[in-house]
This record gives structure tokens, C-alpha cells and sequence, in this order.
């Protein structure tokens, strides 16, 4: 029998729907596994409210009315509040916070009335405030890549990436606001997607850039994301004004259709200077394979790609600047113990509160917003913002998915580029547009690269297009097996 770690989310609901094991095995099995973890993936475990939740989903499997993917056991990203575990967004600033609500994604996958009966194992690590492309930005500890523990694991989701890579959990949360769903993904090894803007209700997931931010699941495989976020997604009206008003819909239903016909667009711009050769030759072959399964591969261009990096560094700040300033010691957060009056209370609490990388992105958005600077820079990068979505827009008129390489080169060594934050902002040159964009976008395990470290292939598809992403990869993954590949930590 397949050890219950070397399972994937589906075979996993498969053998539970079957009573072959419970769900209260199941959670202790990966409850030991991932206190066991020295990674630095989780931030949080509590664990008697995941046995609590084990039990609940054990007796809606014996009553037959459990959801589809009742007693499975995942983690959340801790961006997302939960109420039986603390949420910090991996900052001093909200060290000890416990919510008094449930984000609605962790609601929704979970054994509440009308969940899909996941059970949570704990919380996972992120950059602060979800600010960062490695998961060094965290308060607490840096997260290790699984497949090599001397590299990063990409972030902002690395400790979910991490531990989706490691077994530690076949399935996690992530967010993604300008690639942290799929580029931990490729540098892990794991499948990533975010789904088009407003899928997934942003409730109770804390806010970095609101524009931007959208919740997507990561598991080893297409089709466990597809069942994961099949569950996830909803309108979620009352509580998300950016929620859209779409019906939900089931990913996993036509993940076998053919791919005859299907036109992928290869953008020029994704081939160009800086992209390592062996992520390259990765990305190439797994083109080669889509279009032995019948798709035919179409030249395209995405001429405003470069400046992604300048729009995206302009508005996200922006929006942070915003959205943090709610994190002032008053209502909750650190409050500093050394102050004078309320200004001094203000200043202390956020100065000790706060990362220097988010204290940098506060002062960026801070300056752009500011009187003088606001039509000079914010203004202009909305603009350029709405010509880089139309730029998709043409490009889907000859294409029905577009594709490339994740990142420009695989996971690099811890510390290499933490004196020089503008290196790591070039390393989501690949990810960044189809975020501006609102749009459906993943990774998808494609090979190795230089220091036998992982690939991914991004797909991206027009809005709505997730369960045509979806597809796609799963076609990909039966015709290869870079997805059932561990790392060598993962035993």
C-alpha cells in the first residue's frame, strides 16, 4: 500500500470515501510528519483543533454526508485568518493574533456546514505580508527548499510550496499578487494556480495590494488544484466587494478533453535575454510534449512585459501603503512599550512592528501617492496597467492559452540577493503581467534546471479560462512524471 504522504489529494479522498483508513489517521499521520519538519515551512500548529476537525469529518464520512474532500488533510498560508490557530502574515507586527473569524477560502475547505471537510494541520510561513519573492522577508525563520536547503523555496507561499514539495501535506493555500502562487511552485517543484481576479473571495485574507491579491491552491498535481479549487472559489458578495458574481463551478469535470486544436502562444518577450539556459531547454521540451498531445504552438508578442516591473512596483506599494496603515498599535498589532504620546506610540509601534522590506514598500507607495507624485507615477502606471491587459486581450485573439517559463532562472541560494532587493523584483519579470492583468495563471511541474533544481512551465489564460488551464496540465502531467518526483529530503 502507497504510504498515506506519497498520496495525492485525490487518491487520498478516494481511500477515505472508501473507509480503507479515517480521517483521524490520516490527520495524525501528517500531524507528526509536519511537527517533525525543521524546514521552517509552518509557522503554527494547534493540535488538538486538528484533531477536533478530523473527527467532525470522520463522522460525515460515516454518515454520508461529507464533502468531496472530507478528511483530507491541508495547511493554510498564514495570510488567512482562522480563528483556532494564530495569524501573524509572518510579521512581529501581528505576532499572536488570534481572529475571531474564519477567512471564507479557509470556511469554505473546511468541515463547516457546507465545506468541503479538509482538515487543517497548521499554519504556513510566508514573507511578511505576503512581500517577496523567496520567503526570507518572514519575521520568524526562512523556509528551506525541500530540494535543496541551501536555495530558497520562492515566496511570498514558500512555506506552502515547501510543504506541499516535502509531503508534509498534500495540499496548501497560497496567495498570488504578482506571482507568489507559482513561482514558489516552480521552485519547489509543485502546481500552482491563481485563479482570475474576484474567483476567490478575498475575505479574511490580509490585505497587501487589494487589486491584485487573489487566493489559489497548490498541490502536487493538476487535478488536485482543480478539485481543491473547485471548492474554493464562489461568489462572496456580502462580504468582498472585489468578489465576482460568478456561479461556481467544477474545474475537475473535463480535465481528460482532448487538446487538438489547442492554440498556445509563445511569447517572444519570455524568450529573451537572462533566461537561463536550462530552464529553457525545460520549458522547450515541455512545449514539444503539449504539442505531441495535438496543440499547436502560435508566435505571439507581449510588447509592454518589461514594464510590469515598474507598473507592478508603483501600484502594489501603493495599495500596501493603504492597507497597512490599519497596523498602528491602537486596535490590535504590536504596540510598542516605549512611548510619550499617541505620535510616538504610532512611530515606535510600526518602526519596531514592521520588516525593513515592508517598511520599504510602505514608503514607496507612501511617496507615489503623494501630492506632486500621484499623476506623475500612480496615474501612469494604471494606464500602462489597462495597455498591458489589452496587450492579452490581442494576443487571445490567435491564441487560446499562452505559455513560458515561470521564472528567469531556478531557486537561488539563500542570502544571495537579500542586500538587493531590486534583484529579487527582477525575478518576477515572467509572473507579473497576467497578475495587472486579472488573469488566470500557473505553474506546472516541466523538468529540471541548473543544480538539478525544478521548472515550472506558467500557462495563462484568458478570464474564466482556469478549467482549460487545468486541462492542459493535467494532459501535461499524465504524458510525463516530473510531478511525481520528490525531493531528496522527502522520505
Amino acid at each position: 500500500m502507497t504510504v498515506l504522504h506519497d498520496m495525492t489529494v485525490a487518491a487520498l479522498a478516494a481511500e477515505l470515501r472508501a473507509k480503507k483508513v479515517s480521517a483521524t489517521e490520516v490527520a495524525e499521520h501528517f500531524l507528526a510528519r509536519s511537527q517533525a519538519d525543521t524546514s521552517g515551512a509552518f509557522l503554527s500548529f494547534n493540535p488538538g483543533a486538528t484533531l477536533a476537525q478530523a473527527k467532525i469529518a470522520d463522522g460525515l464520512l460515516a454518515a454520508g454526508k461529507a464533502g468531496p474532500l472530507a478528511g483530507v488533510p491541508m495547511a493554510h498560508k498564514d495570510i488567512f485568518v482562522t480563528t483556532d490557530f494564530p495569524t501573524t502574515a509572518g510579521s512581529k507586527m501581528l505576532e499572536g493574533y488570534r481572529s475571531p473569524f474564519d477567512a471564507t477560502v479557509v470556511r469554505k475547505l473546511g468541515v463547516q456546514a457546507g465545506g468541503a471537510g479538509m482538515v487543517n494541520v497548521g499554519k504556513l510561513n510566508c514573507d511578511e505580508f505576503a512581500m517577496g519573492s523567496a520567503n526570507e522577508n518572514s519575521a520568524y525563520k526562512s523556509v528551506a527548499n525541500p530540494w535543496d536547503t541551501s536555495r530558497v523555496p520562492g515566496g511570498s507561499s514558500g512555506g506552502s510550496s515547501a510543504a506541499v514539495a516535502a509531503r508534509l501535506v498534500p495540499a496548501a493555500t497560497g496567495t498570488d499578487t504578482g506571482g507568489s502562487i507559482r513561482q514558489p511552485a516552480s521552485f519547489c517543484g509543485i502546481t500552482g494556480i491563481k485563479p482570475t481576479y474576484g474567483r476567490a473571495s478575498r475575505y479574511g485574507m490580509i490585505a497587501y495590494a487589494s487589486s491584485l491579491d487573489q487566493a489559489g491552491p497548490m498541490a502536487r498535481t493538476a487535478e488536485d488544484c482543480a478539485l481543491i479549487l473547485s471548492a474554493m472559489c464562489g461568489p462572496d458578495l456580502d462580504r468582498d466587494s472585489t468578489s465576482l458574481d460568478v456561479p461556481e463551478e467544477n474545474f475537475a469535470l473535463n480535465l481528460n478533453a482532448s487538446l487538438d486544436g489547442l492554440r498556445i502562444g509563445i511569447p517572444k518577450e519570455f524568450f529573451g535575454e537572462g533566461l537561463a539556459s536550462g530552464v529553457r531547454a525545460a520549458v522547450d521540451a515541455a512545449l514539444k510534449e503539449l504539442e505531441k498531445l495535438g496543440a499547436h504552438l502560435v508566435p505571439i508578442s507581449l510588447p509592454r512585459t518589461e514594464l510590469s516591473i515598474p507598473v507592478y512596483y508603483i501600484i502594489a506599494p501603493a495599495e500596501a501603503s493603504s492597507n497597512l496603515s490599519r497596523f498602528d498599535g491602537v486596535k490590535f498589532g504590536h504596540r510598542t512599550k516605549d512611548y510619550t504620546d499617541l505620535v510616538s506610540m504610532y512611530k515606535r509601534s510600526r518602526a519596531e512592528g514592521f520588516g525593513e522590506e515592508v517598511k520599504r514598500r510602505i514608503m514607496t507607495g507612501a511617496y507615489v501617492l503623494s501630492h506632486g507624485y500621484y499623476d506623475a507615477y500612480y496615474l501612469q502606471a494604471q494606464k500602462i496597467r489597462r495597455m498591458i491587459s489589452d496587450d492579452f486581450q490581442q494576443a487571445f485573439k490567435v491564441c487560446d492559452v499562452i505559455a513560458g517559463p515561470v521564472a528567469p532562472t531556478v531557486a537561488w541560494k539563500l542570502g544571495e540577493k537579500t542586500n538587493d532587493p531590486v534583484a529579487n523584483y527582477l525575478a518576477d519579470i515572467f509572473t507579473l503581467p497576467a497578475s495587472l492583468a486579472g488573469l488566470p495563471g500557473m505553474s506546472v511541474p516541466a523538468g529540471f534546471g541548473e543544480g538539478g533544481m525544478p521548472v515550472g512551465l506558467q500557462l495563462i489564460g484568458n478570464y474564466f479560462k482556469e478549467a482549460q488551464l487545468l486541462n492542459a496540465a493535467h494532459r501535461l502531467q499524465q504524458a510525463t512524471d516530473f510531478h511525481l518526483r520528490q525531493p531528496g529530503g522527502a522520505k
